[in-house]
Protein backbone atom coordinates (compact mmCIF):
# COMPACT_ATOMS: atom_id res chain seq x y z
CA UNK A 1 0.00 0.00 0.00
CA UNK A 2 1.53 3.70 -1.06
CA UNK A 3 1.71 5.85 1.78
CA UNK A 4 -0.01 9.44 1.27
CA UNK A 5 2.16 12.34 0.68
CA UNK A 6 1.53 15.11 3.57
CA UNK A 7 0.99 17.45 1.25
CA UNK A 8 -2.03 15.07 -0.06
CA UNK A 9 -3.47 14.88 3.01
CA UNK A 10 -6.60 16.80 4.01
CA UNK A 11 -5.90 20.62 5.73
CA UNK A 12 -8.52 19.33 8.71
CA UNK A 13 -6.76 16.72 9.44
CA UNK A 14 -3.29 17.88 9.45
CA UNK A 15 -4.79 20.80 11.39
CA UNK A 16 -6.45 18.62 14.25
CA UNK A 17 -3.46 16.83 14.90
CA UNK A 18 -1.43 20.65 15.74
CA UNK A 19 -3.99 21.48 17.98
CA UNK A 20 -4.03 18.28 19.64
CA UNK A 21 -0.08 18.45 20.23
CA UNK A 22 -1.21 21.81 21.48
CA UNK A 23 -3.72 21.17 23.22
CA UNK A 24 -2.02 17.71 24.67
CA UNK A 25 0.58 20.66 26.15
CA UNK A 26 -2.41 22.69 27.69
CA UNK A 27 -2.27 25.30 24.95
CA UNK A 28 -5.31 26.18 23.04
CA UNK A 29 -6.76 26.10 20.02
CA UNK A 30 -7.02 29.46 19.41
CA UNK A 31 -2.85 29.79 19.75
CA UNK A 32 -2.43 27.21 16.95
CA UNK A 33 -5.12 29.58 15.17
CA UNK A 34 -2.43 32.87 15.94
CA UNK A 35 0.73 31.22 14.58
CA UNK A 36 -1.60 30.14 11.42
CA UNK A 37 -2.57 33.39 10.92
CA UNK A 38 1.11 35.48 11.97
CA UNK A 39 2.76 32.62 9.39
CA UNK A 40 0.68 32.26 6.21
CA UNK A 41 -1.75 35.86 6.39
CA UNK A 42 -4.97 33.25 6.58
CA UNK A 43 -7.89 35.94 8.28
CA UNK A 44 -9.38 32.23 8.95
CA UNK A 45 -8.72 28.78 9.45
CA UNK A 46 -12.63 28.24 9.01
CA UNK A 47 -11.97 28.88 5.46
CA UNK A 48 -9.50 26.06 4.44
CA UNK A 49 -12.43 22.99 4.53
CA UNK A 50 -10.97 21.54 1.61
CA UNK A 51 -7.59 22.50 0.97
CA UNK A 52 -4.96 19.92 0.47
CA UNK A 53 -2.36 20.55 3.35
CA UNK A 54 0.14 21.26 0.05
CA UNK A 55 -2.74 23.42 -1.09
CA UNK A 56 -2.95 25.49 2.18
CA UNK A 57 0.68 26.38 1.88
CA UNK A 58 1.37 27.21 -1.61
CA UNK A 59 -2.15 29.08 -1.14
CA UNK A 60 -0.97 31.26 1.75
CA UNK A 61 -1.51 35.31 1.04
CA UNK A 62 1.06 36.28 3.10
CA UNK A 63 4.09 33.58 4.04
CA UNK A 64 5.37 35.87 6.48
CA UNK A 65 9.64 37.21 6.00
CA UNK A 66 10.22 36.89 8.96
CA UNK A 67 9.54 32.98 9.18
CA UNK A 68 13.31 32.79 7.90
CA UNK A 69 13.91 33.11 11.61
CA UNK A 70 12.52 30.28 12.63
CA UNK A 71 15.39 27.87 13.08
CA UNK A 72 16.07 24.51 14.95
CA UNK A 73 15.18 20.74 14.10
CA UNK A 74 11.93 19.02 13.80
CA UNK A 75 12.30 15.47 13.62
CA UNK A 76 15.93 15.66 13.12
CA UNK A 77 15.51 18.27 10.50
CA UNK A 78 16.89 21.13 10.86
CA UNK A 79 14.19 23.75 9.18
CA UNK A 80 16.87 26.41 8.28
CA UNK A 81 18.94 23.54 5.86
CA UNK A 82 15.67 22.70 4.01
CA UNK A 83 15.95 23.55 -0.07
CA UNK A 84 12.42 22.53 -1.17
CA UNK A 85 10.39 25.32 -0.24
CA UNK A 86 7.02 23.47 0.48
CA UNK A 87 8.96 20.98 3.03
CA UNK A 88 10.10 24.38 5.05
CA UNK A 89 6.81 26.00 5.03
CA UNK A 90 5.52 22.73 6.13
CA UNK A 91 8.42 22.49 9.03
CA UNK A 92 8.21 25.95 9.96
CA UNK A 93 4.31 25.54 10.75
CA UNK A 94 5.48 22.03 12.85
CA UNK A 95 8.41 24.11 14.76
CA UNK A 96 6.25 26.86 15.70
CA UNK A 97 3.37 24.61 17.17
CA UNK A 98 6.35 22.47 18.89
CA UNK A 99 7.63 25.61 20.31
CA UNK A 100 4.08 26.38 21.70
CA UNK A 101 2.90 23.05 22.93
CA UNK A 102 6.71 23.71 25.07
CA UNK A 103 5.29 26.60 26.41
CA UNK A 104 7.16 29.32 25.19
CA UNK A 105 5.70 32.32 25.41
CA UNK A 106 3.46 33.24 22.07
CA UNK A 107 5.57 36.81 21.62
CA UNK A 108 9.06 34.44 21.40
CA UNK A 109 7.01 32.17 19.36
CA UNK A 110 5.92 34.77 16.98
CA UNK A 111 9.72 36.15 16.56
Amino acid sequence: MLRQSVFDMEFNKVYAALVAKAEKKGRTKAEVDEVIRWLTGYVSVDILDGLTYGQFLSLSPAWNSRAELITGSVCGIKVEEIEDPMERKMRQLDKLVDELAKGKPMEKVLR
